[in-house]
């Protein structure tokens, strides 16, 4: 077990020679940060690291809006270093090229970095594992993104819940203070690398341009009072927009749950679970992020017609909710979280296409687009996920609207010629729709 809070100060002395690397990945601030916070306690000076990856970046469009996010965080991290006469080392380029050039340019005795669970992700630190061994390079990883990792929690016969519930229950049984309690690097701060201010390549060089979305701010403890009342409202702000600031780790987790437990809000702290739930589930059969956890879900004949597909991007089915929520993502990077499962739902179950096609382009538009909740969610919606939504449960979509948008306050915002002869037909007849996928899902199991 890790000690959060050890006084154990291990000050780096004129004798030792060469720095420590701490790599920044998923983890965007300098407080309350596991990896980090090891590192200013070993043996020698710190000097962070962050590589905008190649590898995941030549995928993305010139405005993702996310890679403007990171930047600008980095700018401030940046400017917060350079006052305490140290920096953040940022290049451009695939880990294991930047690598060879950072092991050129500086005397690196260890790297200290904090685990990620994606599938590349694994694959990428594997690989560093090997290179930094073979160049004698001492390489520690921590966990920081989650309270519970990969087999901490796990049935008696130790394999993975594949379950939320009983993981959730057993989450709680185990959950303490000593798991929420921050890392004080603050206090050893002072064992930074001393440097001059290091270049920064711009978002032009790197070929992307600034996003005009705006992000949201970290203000959620204003809302855990109602959360449970208000959350599956899409017409009043009644959710906490923390998910890009989790995926990215401009806030820790253990100060997410603490605030949860203080504000004695239990449906925001099982939403929080519900992330590691999904992370544990990648973890553990990493083949759920391409194909269906339940595998006879990958015999289902889709219809995937690419003009309805088109349609629903663009939010114009026909029903205004799910186009409500359409536009939503379009033109903020970000959708209501009970609109999202709507939305999934329609796509898979009413137009038969593919649960992966709407994953696919949730990953390209969400600013809080996190590998393991988007699939799993995806997955829940479609039926063939772990502890998913039975295949026969179909929203209607026009149920949804008078439970949740009873006064159309959500939908006249984001659809506004709703109600008016310039709003598109419906592209499919629900019940008509509900009985397609049912004899085709029901095929395709039995």
């Amino acid at each position: 077990m890790q000690n959060h809070a050890s006084d154990n100060n291990s000050t780096s002395s004129s004798e030792d020679l060469g720095i420590s690397i701490f790599w920044f990945r998923r983890d965007l601030r300098l407080e309350d940060n596991a990896a980090f916070y090891h590192a200013l306690k070993g043996k020698h000076p710190v000097l962070p690291l962050f590589i905008f990856d190649k590898n995941i970046l030549d995928k993305l469009s010139e405005d993702d809006a996310r890679v403007t996010f990171i930047y600008e965080t980095l700018a401030s991290i940046k400017q917060d270093l350079q006052a305490k006469g140290s920096d953040v080392l940022i290049k451009y380029g695939k880990p294991e090229e930047v690598w060879q050039e950072v092991l050129k340019d500086y005397e690196v005795k260890e790297v200290y970095t904090n685990h990620d669970y994606e599938p590349y992700a694994r694959e990428r630190d594997d690989n560093m594992f090997e290179f930094l061994n073979s160049e004698n390079i001492v390489f520690k990883t921590f966990k920081d993104q989650v309270i519970f990792e990969k087999g901490e929690i796990l049935k008696s016969d130790k394999t993975p819940y594949t379950v939320f519930t009983p993981f959730y229950r057993q989450w709680q049984a185990k959950l303490n203070d000593f798991y929420t309690k921050p890392y004080p690097t603050k206090k050893y701060i002072k064992n930074l690398f001393r440097t001059k201010k290091i270049s920064f390549p711009t978002l032009k060089e790197m070929g992307f341009e600034k996003s005009k979305l705006d992000f949201p701010k970290i203000t959620y403890k204003t809302k855990l009072a109602e959360y449970a009342k208000e959350r599956d409202y899409p017409a009043l702000d009644g959710t906490t927009h923390i998910g890009l600031h989790l995926r990215f780790g401009t806030l820790s987790i253990r100060k997410a749950v603490q605030d949860a437990i203080d504000a004695k809000s239990n449906v925001w702290l099982s939403e929080l679970a519900w992330r590691e739930f999904y992370m544990t589930i990648l973890w553990h059969f990493p083949y759920a992020a391409f194909d269906s956890f339940k595998k006879q879900y990958d015999k289902i004949k889709w219809r995937n017609n690419e003009e309805e597909f088109k349609a629903w991007c663009k939010g114009e089915t026909g029903y205004p909710l799910v186009d409500a929520g359409m536009r939503q993502l379009n033109e903020t990077g970000w959708m209501h979280n009970r609109v999202r499962m709507v939305v999934a739902s329609f796509l898979s179950k009413h137009l038969l296409i593919d649960w992966r096609w709407g994953e696919t382009y949730f990953a390209a538009k969400l600013l809080d687009y996190e590998m393991a909740s988007n699939v799993g969610g995806w997955q829940w919606a479609a039926g063939s996920g772990n502890d998913a939504a039975p295949y026969f449960r179909v929203f209607n979509p026009e149920l949804q609207t008078k439970r949740f948008d009873p006064k159309f306050a959500y939908i006249k915002k984001w659809v506004p010629e709703f109600g008016t002869k310039k709003y598109a037909q419906p592209i499919v007849e629900h019940t008509f729709a509900r009985e397609r996928v049912l004899k085709v899902f029901k095929e395709a199991l039995s």
